[in-house]
């Protein structure tokens, strides 16, 4: 699907700077940002949620 992305212009450089230093697009590193992030935001739900079973076990054990 396709988006468009305005960056302030300092981002921008920034973006384009290490794109030209990893030879690489600022597309596939802005994508791998996002799903960077995904992934972080996703595991810290699963901590919240790990911590709650074990903090909640015994009225969990009890709902059984």
């Amino acid at each position: 699907m396709a988006m468009t992305l305005r960056l302030p212009e300092d981002l921008d450089a920034k973006l384009t700077e290490r794109a030209r230093r990893e030879g690489r697009s600022k597309q596939e590193l802005a994508i791998e940002a996002i799903r960077s992030a995904q992934e972080r935001a996703e595991l810290k739900v699963d901590d919240v949620l790990a911590e709650l079973m074990d903090s909640d076990a015994e009225i969990l054990d009890y709902l059984k």
